[in-house]
C-alpha cells in the first residue's frame, strides 16, 4: 500500500433564510473523494447553525487531520468567487441561524485574536481562476453570520496544527435561485465546481502567493 494523500477538508452549508438548497454544498459534495493537486478531497455538510457547525467542524478536523480546510457558503446577491482575505472573532446574526440562535456581539472562540488572514495563497488563487475565465474576486469582508463564524473556526483550528492552512470562498446564487430574486446574480454549479477544483489545485500546490494589486477603492 502506498502513502495515503493529504486531505483536504471541503465544506458548504445546508439551505438557510428559506431558500431550498445551498449552492455552496451543491458544488462540495460533487468534489468529494477527488484527488486534486496531490491530496484527496473530503466533503463535509454543516449545519447553517452557530454552535452546531463549530461542533461538526472540530470533529472532523480531528478524523480527517487535513492539510488544508476550505470552507465555501452562499453569498446572495455577488456576482463572482469572492476568496475571503479574513475573517472577524465575532458573531452578530442580523438573523436567526436555523437553530433559532441569534448571537448579537459575541465572539466566534472566547479569549482568541480579533481576526485571522487566510493562510491560503489568495492571490494566486485568483490569478488562476481569472486565467481559467472564471469570475473572481478578494473579498475583504466575510460578514458576521455563520459563514464569518466557520471561516475564523477555520483558520484558529489550522493554527494549531502545524503545517495545515486555511481559507473561506464565497459563492453566488445558483440560477433557479435567482429566479426567485429578481434582478440577483447567480453561477451554475458546474461552473462553480469547477472554480473550486481551480482554486484548490493551485492552493494545494502553490507555497508563495503572488503579488498583484486585488484591493478596492471604498
Amino acid at each position: 500500500m502506498g502513502t495515503p494523500l493529504p486531505r483536504i477538508l471541503l465544506t458548504g452549508f445546508d439551505p438557510f433564510a428559506g431558500e431550498a438548497v445551498n449552492p455552496s454544498w451543491e458544488a462540495v459534495r460533487a468534489l468529494h473523494g477527488r484527488r486534486i493537486g496531490g491530496h484527496r478531497v473530503a466533503a463535509l455538510q454543516l449545519p447553517t447553525e452557530f454552535a452546531a457547525s463549530l461542533r461538526l467542524l472540530r470533529s472532523a478536523v480531528r478524523e480527517v487531520a487535513p492539510t488544508i480546510l476550505l470552507g465555501v457558503g452562499q453569498a446572495g446577491g455577488r456576482a463572482q468567487l469572492s476568496i475571503e482575505r479574513l475573517a472577524i472573532n465575532l458573531q452578530d446574526a442580523r438573523i436567526p441561524d436555523n437553530a433559532g440562535a441569534q448571537p448579537i456581539d459575541e465572539p466566534v472562540i472566547a479569549d482568541a485574536p480579533a481576526a485571522y488572514f487566510s493562510t491560503l495563497p489568495i492571490k494566486a488563487m485568483l490569478a488562476a481562476l481569472r486565467a481559467q475565465g472564471v469570475p473572481a474576486e478578494i473579498s475583504n469582508s466575510a460578514g458576521t453570520y455563520v459563514c464569518n463564524h466557520i471561516a475564523y473556526a477555520m483558520l484558529h483550528l489550522a493554527s494549531r496544527r502545524p503545517g495545515a492552512r486555511a481559507g473561506f470562498i464565497h459563492i453566488p446564487f445558483l440560477p433557479a435561485q435567482a429566479a426567485h430574486h429578481p434582478g440577483a446574480p447567480s453561477m451554475t454549479q458546474a461552473e462553480v465546481v469547477r472554480g473550486l477544483e481551480i482554486a484548490l489545485r493551485t492552493a494545494a500546490t502553490t507555497r508563495r502567493d503572488r503579488r498583484l494589486g486585488a484591493g478596492t477603492l471604498d
